[in-house]
């Protein structure tokens, strides 16, 4: 979704260049692939991430590793009970499905993250949506700064931390013998606090993992705001 010109962006983007930032004038579509490393069905996805990635742009692809499919012989080296939950609350707002691979387009549309010419497809729409979005602007300063510009509506602000690339050979389970190719793999994630409209601003420290992103999110979920910097 692009964000159409207006006044309400000059505040922030004097801040921003100010502090020899750039401002944020656009965000992303925000992807993200709920998978596992014990799941057949998910390399294929997780070469999907990959590719977002490498195109770049205005997509931000995120790769959440689960917990629920350790209960086989292989334990995903990335997985997070904080992705376990996010999936569970999407679950509560779309479907009410939990499986893997699953994709989540910006927070509204759930689908099988495997279906390239589906995601795509979920992508273009999201991006064909229209509305502005929430001023988003990150540094990295030590730790991670994180500004919010001023708008209309509210939200949550969480904040991901993740790693551009691994590479990982799996002994046992669904996947054993095989060496999956994983990008933009989630490390950590938080809620930082709620943007109401208004202005804000947080110095952090920086997150687990080699890269950061921000994601802003209205009560229904929908994304109004995102932006990654580092890795």
């Amino acid at each position: 979704m692009r964000q159409k010109p207006s006044l309400r962006l000059l505040p922030a983007a004097a801040f921003a260049l100010l502090a020899g930032l750039a401002p944020a004038t656009a965000r992303p579509v925000v992807v993200e692939l709920f998978t596992s490393q014990s799941c057949s069905s998910c390399p294929p996805a997780e070469a999907l991430i990959g590719a977002l990635a490498r195109e770049g742009g205005d997509v931000l692809p995120l790769a959440y590793h689960v917990t629920y499919w350790n209960h086989l012989d292989w334990r995903d080296t990335y997985s997070l009970p904080a992705a376990t939950e996010r999936q569970n609350a999407y679950a509560k707002r779309l479907d009410g499905q939990v499986y893997t691979p699953q994709a989540v387009i910006d927070g509204q549309t759930g689908l099988v993250g495997s279906q390239e010419a589906a995601v795509r497809a979920a992508i273009a729409a999201a991006k064909a949506g229209g509305g502005e979005a929430v001023p988003v602007t990150l540094a990295r300063e030590g730790g991670l700064r994180v500004r919010l510009g001023a708008g209309t509506g509210s939200g949550t602000v969480t904040l991901v931390g993740f790693d551009p690339s691994h590479v990982t050979s799996v002994a046992r389970g669904e996947n054993a013998g095989r060496t999956i190719k994983q990008a933009n793999v989630v490390r950590s994630v938080a809620e930082i606090g709620r943007w109401t409209g208004a202005a804000r601003e947080w110095t952090l420290p920086w997150p687990a993992g080699e890269a950061a992103a921000v994601i802003v999110q209205d009560g229904a979920g929908r994304v109004i705001g995102a932006a990654r910097t580092g890795g």
